[in-house]
């Protein structure tokens, strides 16, 4: 489906039928993961008694698994009909917790942490195909228009979705939640259904295709040769290491710097979404004006030198203060990382370059937040979140040479 075609269903993109669904499908698939991310936190909290390592241990099984598929899984999302690759990991996904439900009524609290295993590595099958969805019905002039509402939906959660995953576990309990979870799972899958159906594949294109491993390679080599997209890797490996340090950490600087109960935590991540609401409405206005690679850098600058702050701060409003910022600069970063890689990645590729890109930020992510409980025994919190947000810089500084490039759109209309 052209960009033509897509605007002659209509002009606004909340007439687009794609965009409608996959907003529903996000909005139960939201309601699923903050659920899973604070009953389970509160759960394994509480079961081992603030166990640092059981808690980075959650963050582990999470992120761990995207490292490891999302090369696969984007090479798979250029191989596949991706409209029924995501019902599929919807569905899937549903089940998996389901089986985990029954397990855990039978005494095993341990395998929370297979819900959110198999949860991520679908995950990493579902997202590639999303981003080609968003390729085929959404018209390259309004990407960045798209990605600043998809944000400011996730914003919306963020202010709402801790709250929730506390209030489920506290007044249900985990069977409940993870109960909660699965349907959220499910109906996502059902929604999916929505959406245009896939194009069909052409015979001859059908046996041309060349071997998966090839088809790997070739993403590999199709990143190598973007001076863009080779420095986006680059600033996902450095933003990836900051972001785990921290988010894992986030806890203790409730707990140790500003002296309040774990609970407090989902105030923070609420003044953080609301933040994050206003800055993607924001986004959303100047979408046109601000080329993708300037609003990423703008949103590292500003995540940087508030997690810095942060370490810093045992004041609870300054904290809360520099949550706020930082949740006007969270949308500036997600904004920009995905309408970078649809605007300088094909069609054919784009499963291939998410896939690729993906584990640098995730790769990262993953080692520091394992390592990051261990950290926290050897190092003081303010020096860890120091050199987070010192690191968090360092990835701006490589998007400076990029500012200048077109994306591939505005070159072949040149």
């Amino acid at each position: 489906m052209s960009g033509k075609e897509v605007s002659g269903a209509g002009d606004s993109l909340f007439r687009n039928k794609f965009f409608q669904t996959i907003l529903l499908s996000n909005v139960l698939l939201q309601i699923g993961i903050w659920v899973r991310n604070f009953a389970i936190l509160m759960y394994v909290t509480d079961k081992t008694n603030e166990d640092p390592f059981a808690i980075s241990l959650m963050g582990f099984v999470e992120f761990l698994p995207i490292f490891v598929f999302s090369f696969i899984g984007g090479t798979f999302a250029d191989r596949w009909k991706p409209r029924l690759t995501m019902i599929w990991c919807d569905f899937l996904s549903a089940l998996s917790v389901f089986i985990v439900l029954i397990t855990l009524l039978y005494g095993s609290w341990h395998m929370v942490y297979f819900a959110t295993f198999v949860s991520a590595i679908l995950s990493q099958f579902s997202q590639p195909s999303a981003m080609k969805l968003f390729k085929q019905h959404v018209p390259a002039e309004q990407l960045q228009s798209a990605m600043a509402m998809f944000q400011s939906l996730m914003a919306i959660f963020m202010v709402l979705g801790p709250s929730l995953g506390v209030m489920s576990y506290q007044k249900f309990g985990i069977e409940i939640s993870i109960g909660v979870m699965g349907v959220a799972f499910l109906l996502s899958a059902v929604v999916l259904f929505r959406i245009p159906r896939d194009r069909e594949v052409d015979k001859t294109e059908v046996a041309s295709k060349r071997q998966f491993w090839q088809e790997l390679k070739a993403g590999f080599d199709y990143v190598w040769r973007s001076p863009v997209l080779k420095a986006l890797g680059g600033t996902f490996a450095l933003a990836g290491t900051a972001v785990g340090i921290a988010q894992t950490l986030g806890l203790f600087i409730v707990l140790e710097r500003l002296g309040q109960p774990k609970e407090f935590l989902q105030y923070m991540l609420m003044v953080n979404g609301i933040a994050m609401l206003v800055g993607g409405g924001a986004v959303m206005v100047v979408a046109k004006k601000i080329a993708p690679q300037k609003l990423l850098a703008l949103g590292l600058v500003i995540s940087s030198l508030c997690m810095i702050g942060t370490g810093l701060s045992t004041s609870v409003p300054i904290t809360l203060v520099l949550q706020f910022i930082s949740g006007l600069g969270f949308p500036m970063i997600q904004i920009g990382i995905s309408t970078m890689i649809l605007q300088w990645s094909e069609e054919s590729y784009t499963g291939r370059v998410n896939g690729v890109l993906t584990p640098m930020f995730m790769g990262m992510m993953v080692i520091m937040t394992l390592a990051a409980g261990q950290l926290k025994l050897v190092f003081p919190l303010v020096g860890i979140y120091v050199v987070a947000g010192s690191i968090m810089f360092l990835g701006m500084l490589l998007l400076i040479p990029l500012f200048k490039h077109k994306p591939l759109v505005a070159q072949s209309t040149n």
